[in-house]
């Protein structure tokens, strides 16, 4: 019985740091006003708008808010290393695009969540 014990204590413990990795994360850099210029929704197990057109120097924020379920923003191409949220359950990240061209972006656990910025330059 006392085995039992420690084996639920140690996955208690191990949930409670696995919990804490999914934390929110921080925001990456603010539009001039503080205000994104455009927002997504991550819900639903997608990213809503899934496409979106901006202009160079536009901020787009990706809210998280998804019943707990954790989410990234990993981009890809030429953007890959330098698009990336942290893994998260709730809360925002934000990323601001300077150069004119098509970017997709995809979720890192749900690879099957995909999404494009176009900046219009």
């Amino acid at each position: 019985m006392k085995t039992l014990k420690s084996v639920a204590v140690l996955a208690l413990l191990g949930a409670s740091v696995a919990l804490a990795a999914c934390s929110p994360g921080e925001t990456t850099a603010a539009a001039a006003d503080g205000e994104p210029d455009v927002t997504i929704t991550v819900t639903d197990m997608s990213y809503q708008p899934a496409d979106v057109t901006i202009q160079p120097g536009d901020t787009v924020e990706w809210v998280f808010d998804d019943g707990g379920l954790p989410h990234d923003v990993t981009g890809e191409g030429a953007l890959e290393g330098e698009l990336q949220s942290e893994l998260m359950t709730e809360g925002s990240y934000t990323f601001t695009f300077d150069e004119a061209g098509t970017f997709t972006y995809h979720c890192t656990p749900h690879p099957m969540m995909v999404g494009t910025v176009t900046v219009e330059g």
